[in-house]
């Protein structure tokens, strides 16, 4: 593995090795990118992901230089390829890219010959927050073949979507869209089903797992409110308690209180947002390391 766009790329063997590799860097540091420096170049707004690659290229023993659009020679009309260039010219070893355009991430590995990470581009991919929420459910529930999964909300514009349709079949799990037909009209049925009922949907699953509506991509034009949103679709207290024993809420973040999520809910035991955040980290450790590892 010499770079990472998307989870499509990764057989179900190569899924559980990183998961297993994750596992073992959990609350450790290690010198394994010793001398490696690390850039993330990052031309969206981004806290979680961006901070959990640097902590983990840290913890690596790596060093890292971190770059954002807005305080760059972006905002002066630099483009892309300049900027990766002049980025592995500093002599920078590994990238993580986040962009708004899809197939970012290719471009920047192809004109810099270096090890790139997709941290979210566009659309389509984020491949490391896959298999954080994998790692998630496997280490609540012991196993992700034989789980069942809601995914509740703008399915269209999610990169996060994307990754769990794909991933969650191939490693044994069921797969539930719930939303206006609007948000689901593109999904595949071949993969998952597919539900505009969400009272009946979370009363059935292992993980009822949120996402955010993006008004930035141009979401939630069919409804007149947030607050329209969160009577349909959105998981309040009493929606919580028609979820089965056991059963957990997951999001990606950011969140929108009162929007998919009630404060109630993000707050509550049934909760385990903060659990997927601190996954980040080892997660974003297992990948950096083995592109490292593969890049000759």
């Amino acid at each position: 593995m010499k770079s990472l766009f998307t989870i499509a790329e990764l057989s179900s063997d190569q899924i559980v090795a990183l998961l297993d590799r994750a596992e073992s860097y959990t609350d450790k540091r290690t010198n394994e990118l010793v001398n490696v420096t690390v850039a993330t170049l990052f031309m969206e707004p981004s806290t979680r992901t961006r901070l959990s690659f640097e902590l983990a290229a840290h913890r690596l023993g790596a060093e890292v230089v971190s770059f954002a659009a807005e305080t760059s020679s972006v905002s002066k009309g630099e483009s892309l390829k300049d900027t990766a260039l002049t980025v592995a010219a500093l002599g920078v070893d590994l990238i993580v890219v986040r962009h708004p355009h899809a197939g970012s991430p290719e471009l920047v590995a192809g004109w810099t010959n270096r090890p790139v990470v997709n941290g979210g581009d566009g659309r389509r991919a984020h491949p490391t927050q896959t298999l954080l929420d994998l790692l998630t459910m496997r280490q609540i529930f012991g196993k992700i073949d034989g789980l069942t999964v809601g995914i509740v909300g703008d399915v269209g514009n999610s990169r996060v979507a994307r990754g769990l349709i794909d991933a969650l079949p191939r490693m044994g799990a069921g797969v539930t869209l719930v939303g206006p037909s609007t948000f689901t009209e593109s999904a595949p049925t071949d993969l998952v089903q597919v539900s505009h009922r969400i009272d009946e949907v979370i009363a059935t699953v292992d993980v009822v797992y949120l996402l955010r509506v993006q008004k930035e991509r141009g979401a939630g034009g069919g409804y007149p409110s947030d607050a329209s949103y969160h009577r349909r679709y959105g998981l309040n207290a009493a929606r919580q308690g028609l979820m089965k024993p056991g059963a957990v809420v997951m999001h990606p973040g950011p969140i929108n209180r009162g929007v998919e999520i009630a404060s109630e809910v993000a707050d509550g035991d049934r909760s385990v947002l903060l659990h997927q955040v601190r996954n980040g980290v080892p997660v974003r450790m297992a990948v950096m390391a083995s592109l490292w590892e593969g890049r000759s």
